[in-house]
């Protein structure tokens, strides 16, 4: 089936490239259908202030355009603002409610959770490792009226650098190529901890000149690699925390072992192509349309240690441990969709998962035998609806496995209203119930404790949210979230190793979250404010009640408005609570209830510049490291980062 599948993606790509005619740029741009505030050329942006004409005299910057994997489109953003410092990270996206860990490539712990679920399947597990691994609504599609290139630049912690560079090209109106690839090496400041990983796309776009059919196509390949200590052994975390001048280089401090690490890997090929069985008109028309999107995907999690350590317990072999768990899922669905003017949006799909996860050999333990496979087909159906009733917008969607070994459903109902201009209103609400993540269900390991196969009970979420959006007032969401059946890591009583559960109380999460950006004159104050309340008896789902981000920031054009300059200091705070532990075997973080964490500032100094294309950052991270109290962690027994002065840029080049 693979192979069929891939000859067929590869048949669509040679049909596209061939039969094309060359570029002309003084056609103008397509509509744009929803200018959003996220600017997906770096995952996440704002719509373009820039005025500026590109060189061809041709082409101007609103052509340069982004769609989606929901084929939203916005379009190529140059400017300096705040919320673009802010993306400017390893992710490449805001990082609010994420606690980076000392060496960048690593994994973070999350202050904050979004309960809201679209998805049937279980996830793969290895979660901590996935931060950085791109799915495929991550995968951004283009329509450019010149070759267009974009370059980001950051450096690491100790021999190394982080990179990212994109190009794309338009052979014709109705063919785009893009190539992409992220890199990062960097050694870090701890013994064992070094990082080394990749992401490569690939993307290409086309569609007939009457536009009656269209195709979104993508290969990604992805390797996440990372040196594990385990973090530092409990003898010297007073060390650590003395803040003694021999301890300053962390090199000296003394980890758990040296000699591991794990590495994700996944490579997928993606198709979403769309026939419009009545030529498409404007939005005031009757529309029908057949979509076929199909996907193969294969990924792997590998830990390899050269010899055992008691850290994880007992083991089967002492030496040149090597243990791999792979899935293989292809996912195909049919959408017929239908709109109209009166009634509103129609969609009804049927689609079908088949999957193949696990491992090459069968576990007997004493009393139990560990199988090696879950493996199956998975049939489901579903619909959506959208409709626009004055000021008024309705969405809602449902979806549910009719066959198969895996239960799944769920719904999902959005409504907004704008009350006046510059506030909007809008509700949401989202059932979902799944299965745990496969890692949860099976898992085998040369270590005798991470052995199990569990028949738990689908993980059940109800979500309510409630937003208002006035950038002019403040932008205030609030959610409530009831979660059943919660499955979590913890450690074992009797064997104090870590071991999945599930949860056999209701969960009752709120979450209420505040921005709002004050200015005066070339003054900012740009804030975000997170409050947080958990009910759960079992104490398995643990968050601070308190997150905070601050920033205070001057804004001004220099050298006869050659440069635009911002410079200020963000204040990043979150309140003690028992933060997740972290276990590097399964690269998973897991509940601990045995200490708080958190309760420490973090100061950051900047200085960015644009100057044409090219925006220019500076950063003096953590720089009160030295007089706050050395009691900062990213989990415990991972220290957070030392002060450091780092910098990068991100420059685009327009052809």
């Amino acid at each position: 089936m693979r192979k069929i599948f891939l000859a067929f993606f590869l048949l669509c790509l040679f049909n596209f490239g061939f039969s094309q005619t060359k570029p002309t740029l003084t056609n103008s741009p397509e509509t744009i259908r929803n200018l959003s505030t996220e600017d997906t050329l770096s995952r996440g942006s704002t719509r373009s202030t820039s005025n500026e004409k590109i060189k061809n005299l041709d082409a101007k910057i609103e052509q340069y355009l982004i769609i989606s994997a929901e084929r939203d489109t916005t379009i190529v953003d140059t400017s300096l603002t705040i919320q673009r410092y802010y993306k400017f990270n390893y992710l490449r996206r805001d990082n609010f409610g994420l606690m980076p860990f000392n060496n960048v490539g690593r994994s973070y712990n999350s202050l904050n959770y979004d309960f809201e679920s679209t998805k049937l399947m279980p996830q793969f597990g290895a979660r901590a490792r996935h931060f950085n691994y791109m799915e495929i609504e991550d995968i951004n599609y283009y329509d450019v009226p010149t070759p267009l290139t974009e370059l980001y630049f950051k450096t690491a912690f100790e021999q190394g650098q982080q990179v990212d560079a994109f190009f794309t090209v338009n052979t014709s109106r109705q063919l785009n190529f893009s190539l992409a690839y992220k890199g990062l090496r960097s050694l870090g400041k701890y013994q064992h901890a070094l990082t080394s990983t990749g992401n490569f796309r690939f993307t290409t776009s086309y569609k007939t000149k009457n536009k009656r059919y269209i195709a979104n196509a993508h290969i990604v390949m992805q390797d996440l690699l990372n040196e594990e200590n385990g973090g530092l052994i409990d003898s010297n975390i007073e060390f650590f925390e003395s803040g003694a001048p021999e301890f300053r280089d962390r090199a000296v401090l003394a980890v758990n072992f040296e000699n591991a690490e794990n590495i994700l890997e996944g490579k997928r090929f993606h198709l979403d192509h769309q026939y419009h069985i009545t030529k498409p008109q404007d939005s005031s028309a009757n529309n029908l349309n057949i979509r076929h999107i199909m996907s193969l995907e294969d990924k792997f999690f590998e830990y390899r240690q050269t010899k055992a350590n008691e850290y994880f317990g007992t083991a089967f072999i002492q030496n040149n441990i090597k243990e791999r768990v792979t899935l293989e899922d292809f996912y195909s669905q049919l959408q017929l969709n239908y709109n109209d003017v009166t009634l509103g949006s129609f969609q009804v799909n049927v689609g079908y998962d088949n999957y193949n996860y696990g491992y090459d050999k069968v576990v007997r333990l004493i009393n139990q035998d560990i199988p090696n496979r879950l493996k199956g087909d998975v049939v489901t159906v579903g619909g959506k609806y959208k409709k626009q009733f004055g000021k008024f917008l309705l969405k809602g969607e449902l979806q549910a496995n009719v066959s198969g070994d895996f239960d799944g459903n769920y719904f999902l109902a959005q409504a907004s209203y704008p009350i006046t201009k510059g506030i909007n209103l809008s509700a949401k609400i989202n059932h979902s119930s799944r299965m745990p993540n496969y890692n949860q269900l099976l898992y085998q390991s040369s270590y005798r404790n991470y052995n199990w196969s569990n028949n738990f009970k689908n993980l059940e979420t109800q979500k309510l949210e409630f937003k208002i959006s006035a950038p002019k007032i403040a932008n205030i969401t609030v959610d409530a979230t009831t979660i059943n059946n919660y499955t979590y890591f913890k450690k074992n009583k009797d064997s104090n190793l870590v071991k999945p559960f599930q949860n056999d109380k209701t969960i009752n999460y709120i979450k209420v979250k505040l921005s709002r950006e004050f200015k005066l004159g070339k003054f900012a104050l740009d804030n975000t404010i997170m409050y947080q309340k958990v009910d759960d008896d079992n104490a398995v789902l643990n968050v601070p009640e308190l997150v905070t981000r601050n920033t205070l920031y001057y804004s001004d054009y220099l050298f006869k408005k050659a440069l635009f300059l911002q410079t200020g200091v963000t204040f990043n705070y979150f309140s003690k609570y028992h933060m997740n532990a972290y276990d590097p075997l399964l690269a998973e973080f897991y509940v601990q209830t045995n200490q708080e964490y958190g309760g420490f500032p973090r100061f950051d100094f900047f200085i960015n510049a644009r100057v044409q294309q090219a925006r220019i950052y500076l950063k003096a991270e953590h720089f009160n490291a030295a007089w706050t109290g050395y009691d900062f962690y990213s989990a415990p027994n991972y220290p957070y980062r030392d002060f450091v002065i780092r910098f990068g840029l991100v420059w685009n080049f327009f052809l």
